[in-house]
Order: structure tokens, then C-alpha cells, then sequence
């Protein structure tokens, strides 16, 4: 136990589990695809836990956030950073992807590879066309949509908790957990203990879960170099490499911008976050890091407990602002493969659609987010079968690179809003683990103060004996 604990949280460990994974990929594929069974049975566990863990700790964030100095406008100010954040991210997206424009320059050799992709995965399927509303209808005239109303306002909360409707989840969530902290806590006494106990048992299961990472880790490894082409990756190399320049740049300042609201070394601050980093990166899990997130920004950063334990969970589903980077890219990328030109206005459409897709695929994990991507492309008539296959095979590689940057977003949101209260800041932890404390006052004696000090106690207590005895014997 010890050792794999060590492993999942060691930089150098998982590096080596990558490095293993791509050999078993392509000398013992059966022991690589026994490695991801196990790991695809870990992100079961993972997402079994996340709702639930979505729904108590919004009750229980919300409880201590409205017990904290100007309630109203933090909530709204969290909100409003996190839509802020996402919004950015799109627009650093597509500003990079206009400016390096990957799939322009393509060989000869690596457009027909792609082109002969799409064309076998289309000549299997009828036209697909995605659109933001499901308008109705019947099932052979309607367009389909990736969202209706009953997604956002469901009539019966049970039901979206059932089929994880995560837009849903939160409208219900929100409205009662909105109730429950606006009561008195002589009311909500016994429901605030189960409550608390039922968000630390999900932050075990996840923790301990996390466990596993190394041997998903493997098995992710030895999936790719198995199924994925290698002239699939060259020719998309052009996206791979805008996008980790993208995520490199803005998980920087995200990183920046914390160490500075918590005055502490950029390092330092990267050492803190290095678990749920890590863990975040290799997982392809958004929930997964919500316990170590927690302890390192609370405890190791020392910003407000309260904020924390409210935004971390809340902006792990819903602040998507590495989604929305991977929209626009994507968008862009399928559009030059097209030729398809990108004016002002085409421009503004990929940001904003991006947000909405990014917001809309809340609580998705894994290629089922590669779907969403449909939305930005249809919009500029594109054809969607080339999100469903070329995206496809690149997405377990960029899965966890936008798992990092929305964590570093959430933990950018936590920054902006609880630094500068130092009634609500902890003791930050030191680089040694210890806790930095101000003295306030010091007793230090010497050894013969002490021996003083105890002759004194010694002189006072016969005195109380013999007065005692005096009084006893009149």
C-alpha cells in the first residue's frame, strides 16, 4: 500500500509506468491490455464517486461560504471568475490557433492519410448534424441536440441524479443547497454531521482509488502504442504541439497568479500542487484530485477552507477552461484541414460556442467529450464525422493536459477570491511540513529558574497545608 502510494504521487515513478506501458503496447499486449481493464475499472470507481461528491460538498461548501464576510458577492464573484476563466481559455485557443494554424501545411501524403479517415468512418454512417437545443419531434425529423431544458431544469431531480445529468445536478443542487445553508444551524445539526460524513467517505474512496494511477498509467500506454498509427500522430502533430504550448502558457500564469495572492515562491507553490497535478494528468479523471487539491490549497496554501471545499469539487465538473481550449483548436484545426477560411466573425463563433460546448460536457470524461466538439463544427458547417474520427485518436494524449489546466483554473478562482482575508487564512505549511506560526509569547526558563519556580510552589502549598490545619484544629 505504502509503495503504491509513493508511486502515484512520485514524477520519476510514473514516468517509468509510461515507459513500460509503451513496451508492453508492442511486445506484450495482453499484460498492457490487462493493465487498462484494471485502470478503466479505477475510473468506474472515480466516477461513481463524483456526483455524489458534487451534490454533498456544494451543501457543505455553501454552509461555510454563507458563515463568511459578504457571502452574496463571493458566490457571485466565484461564478463570475469561473465563467471569466473559460472564456479566456477560449480565446487564447483560438488566437493561437489562428496565429500557428495547425492543419495548413500538411503534406501531400499526411492530408490524404487523414482524408481517407474520415472518408472510411463517414462511408458507415449518415450525415451527422449536432445542434445546441434538441428541438423535438419526432426521432427521424428532429435534429438531435446535446442539450434541452430538462437538462438544465429537470422536473425530477431523482431522475437526473440517475442518468448523471450534470447540468441538472447543479440547478437542483444549488436551489436546495441555497435552502439548507439559509437555515439556522440548530435545524440542520444532525443532516451538517451525515452530511460531513458522507464527504469524507467519498474523499477516501477517491483517495484511495488514486491508488491505481500507476497501473492505469500502464495500461493507457501500452493502449495507444497498440491501436494508434504513428503516420495519424505525425500528421497531427501541428495540433499536439499548439496545444501543449497553449496549456504550458496558461497553466504558467494560473501557476503565477497563485504563488502571488499566496506570497510564496513559484516552486514552492509547484511542489504543493504537484500531487493533484500529477494525479490530474495521469488519471484522465477531473474528480480524482479533489482530496489532494483540497489539503494543498487549504492546508499547504493556506487559503480559505471554506472556499476551497466549495469551489474544488463545484469547479472540477462545471470550470472546463481546458475543454474550451481544446474546442477551439480542434475547430481550427479541422477547419484548415477543410480549407475552410476563418474570418472576424467565424472567429467570434468558435469562442463562443467553445465556451458553451465546454460548459454543456460538464461531467463528461474520456472521448465522450470529443463529441461536444460537433457543436462548434456544425455552426461553421463543417463535417462532425472528423471530430468523431481524428480527434478520437489523439484524445487520451490531450485528456489529461486539459484535466491540468482546469485544475489550475479552479485553483486560480480559489486565489482570486479567498487571498488577502487573513481571518479566513490558515497556517501555511512549510517546505518541511512544519506549520509557520507567529510567536506571540515565548516561555523559556533556565535551570535554575526552575528550581526557583519549584521551591516556590513548594513554600506555597506547606503554607496552605499548615494554614488548613490551624483552621481544623480551632
Amino acid at each position: 500500500m505504502r509503495t503504491l502510494r509513493t508511486l502515484s504521487q512520485s514524477t520519476l515513478g510514473l514516468i517509468v509506468c509510461l515507459a513500460v506501458g509503451g513496451l508492453c503496447g508492442v511486445f506484450a499486449e495482453p499484460v498492457g491490455q490487462f493493465a487498462y481493464f484494471i485502470g478503466q475499472l479505477y475510473l468506474s470507481v472515480v466516477n461513481m464517486a463524483a456526483i455524489p461528491l458534487l451534490v454533498v460538498a456544494t451543501f457543505f461548501g455553501l454552509r461555510q461560504v454563507i458563515a463568511l464576510p459578504k457571502p452574496r458577492t463571493r458566490v457571485g464573484t466565484i461564478v463570475a471568475l469561473a465563467l471569466g476563466l473559460v472564456v479566456v481559455s477560449a480565446i487564447v485557443g483560438t488566437l493561437m490557433g489562428v496565429l500557428i494554424m495547425p492543419g495548413e501545411h500538411l503534406s501531400a501524403a499526411a492530408h490524404a492519410h487523414l482524408g481517407e479517415l474520415v472518408l472510411k468512418s463517414a462511408s458507415d454512417a449518415e450525415e451527422v448534424r449536432v445542434t445546441l437545443f434538441d428541438h423535438g419531434g419526432s426521432s427521424g425529423e428532429a435534429t438531435p441536440g446535446v442539450l434541452s431544458i430538462a437538462d438544465i431544469f429537470p422536473d425530477n431531480f431523482y431522475r437526473a441524479l440517475a442518468e448523471g445529468r450534470s447540468l441538472g445536478i447543479l440547478t437542483g443542487t444549488l436551489l436546495f443547497g441555497m435552502a439548507f445553508a439559509a437555515l439556522s444551524r440548530e435545524k440542520t445539526k444532525m443532516l451538517s454531521n451525515v452530511f460531513e460524513g458522507v464527504y469524507r467517505s467519498l474523499e477516501t474512496i477517491i483517495a484511495h482509488a488514486n491508488l491505481l494511477i500507476p497501473v492505469l498509467v500502464l495500461g493507457v500506454a501500452a493502449n495507444l502504442t497498440s491501436h494508434t498509427q504513428s503516420a495519424t500522430l505525425d500528421a497531427m502533430s501541428g495540433l499536439l504541439l499548439c496545444f501543449a504550448v497553449s496549456i504550458i502558457v496558461l497553466s504558467a500564469v494560473a501557476i503565477g497568479t497563485i504563488a502571488a495572492r499566496a506570497g510564496q515562491p513559484f516552486l514552492r507553490v509547484l511542489g504543493s500542487l504537484k500531487a493533484p497535478l500529477l494525479i490530474g494528468l495521469t488519471s484522465g479523471s477531473a474528480t480524482a484530485p479533489i482530496p489532494h487539491t483540497i489539503e494543498a490549497m487549504s492546508e499547504r496554501l493556506g487559503f480559505s477552507r471554506g472556499v476551497v471545499e466549495l469551489v474544488v469539487p463545484f469547479g472540477s465538473v462545471f470550470v472546463r477552461a481546458g475543454s474550451a481550449l481544446y474546442y477551439t483548436l480542434a475547430t481550427v484545426f479541422v477547419a484548415n484541414l477543410y480549407e475552410r477560411p476563418l474570418g472576424p466573425g467565424e472567429i467570434v463563433v468558435i469562442c463562443a460556442a467553445s465556451v458553451i460546448a465546454a460548459f454543456v460536457s460538464a461531467g463528461q470524461n474520456g472521448v465522450a467529450t470529443v463529441g461536444y466538439t460537433g457543436l462548434v463544427l456544425s455552426l461553421l458547417n463543417l463535417p462532425v464525422e472528423a471530430a468523431g474520427i481524428l480527434l478520437v485518436t489523439v484524445d487520451l494524449m490531450c485528456e489529461g493536459p486539459r484535466n491540468v489546466l482546469s485544475l489550475l483554473s479552479v485553483c486560480m478562482v480559489i486565489a482570486l477570491v479567498s487571498a488577502g482575508l487573513p481571518s479566513e487564512r490558515v497556517a501555511a505549511v512549510d517546505a518541511r511540513g512544519a506549520v509557520e506560526l507567529n510567536p506571540v509569547l515565548r516561555f523559556t526558563f533556565t535551570r535554575g529558574q526552575l528550581v526557583l519556580a519549584a521551591g516556590c510552589v513548594v513554600m506555597v502549598a506547606s503554607l496552605i497545608v499548615v494554614m488548613g490545619i490551624g483552621v481544623g484544629s480551632r
